[in-house]
């Protein structure tokens, strides 16, 4: 009885006590409504990394399914529509990678205080880290990735990736990478190369190193979880997945980041490529979520991402 009394009483003080701090997570109601602050856009292009019909429809995931829209191939048109869609959502800066260079210096002279520039890493030793490292002593860059290297079957741990982690952790830049699951639908891309697991020896070696992972991993939801715990360096965006796979999947895989208590190393980014309309529909994924509060939205749009980048106005 006196167990049950007890029980009770702390059932109360969680219920009714308005200064508790339990009580108040408890009782943590979801937001609705747009979201009207400013947004951080972590992953942007100037591009594909390959070639494609203009038109075509947006990638989709699982297949059979139907992509709509149609890709924008032309280079300043992909600007301008851009440009447009990030005044439209009060996105004040991007994260901007292509693996064309030129392309990234005319967005970045055209609207210098939108985007980080940041080159595009396909493949190893193309280009060489010393032209690399010629360009961040230039201040061309100021940040490095994505690098992209997964797309050629060529895991985070490869020893060829070795000096662009070195260079990144010099000159503490924020690093982008693709190191999850799935990707576009090339020769040599494979699936096990981007277990997030494998950023372990990364991390171990550079320990400094501002990472962040594209698409938060997925679907490797519990090792990716698993990483963030032990190297609390480590961030992930969410991009693609906000609009290439079901929006169930979507919720599913963010919400087990939220539940997990990562809610603050979680960053927005709308990973647009040619389809520059996939700005809003990353935005709205977000605002739509049904088990985010106002403060876990701003964290996701703004805050997690103006930190990582040591933003002055960067909030804890």
């Amino acid at each position: 009885m006196k167990r049950y009394n007890l029980l009770l009483g702390f059932l109360a003080i969680l219920f009714l006590g308005g200064n508790s701090i339990l009580a108040q997570k408890a009782f943590q109601t979801p937001a609705s409504g747009k979201y009207s602050g400013p947004i951080i856009d972590m992953h942007m292009h100037t591009g594909l990394p390959h070639e494609i019909p203009a038109g075509t429809p947006s990638l989709c995931r699982p297949e059979p399914c139907e992509g709509d829209g149609g890709a924008t191939v032309d280079t300043k048109e992909l600007m301008e529509r851009s440009l447009e869609a990030m005044n439209r959502y009060n996105i004040s800066t991007a994260f901007l990678s292509g693996v064309d260079w030129a392309a990234v210096q005319e967005w970045k002279k055209f609207a210098p205080d939108r985007f980080i520039a940041s080159p595009f890493i396909l493949k190893p030793n193309d280009p060489g880290v010393e032209k690399l490292r010629e360009e961040y002593e230039r201040g061309r860059f100021k940040g490095m990735g994505e690098i992209g290297t997964q797309l050629n079957g060529i895991p985070p741990n490869d020893p060829s990736l070795d000096p662009y982690f070195k260079l990144a952790e010099e000159h503490d830049l924020p690093v982008l990478i693709h190191t999850l699951g799935i990707g576009p639908y090339t020769p040599h891309f494979r699936s096990a190369a981007g277990n997030p697991l494998l950023l372990e020896d990364v991390l171990m070696k550079y320990p400094n190193l501002r990472l962040f992972v594209e698409n938060a991993g997925y679907p490797y939801r519990e090792e990716m979880i698993a990483m963030m715990y032990q190297y609390p360096q480590l961030y992930v965006d969410v991009s693609t997945i906000t609009w290439v796979i079901p929006r169930t999947a979507f919720y599913d895989h963010l919400e087990a980041f939220v539940r997990a208590g990562l809610g603050k190393r979680i960053m927005f980014g709308s990973d647009q490529m040619v389809w520059p309309e996939k700005i809003g529909a990353a935005v709205e994924a977000i605002e739509q979520a049904p088990f985010l509060t106002n403060e876990q939205k701003q964290d996701i749009f703004y805050n997690n991402a103006a930190r990582f980048l040591r933003l002055k106005e960067a909030k804890e």
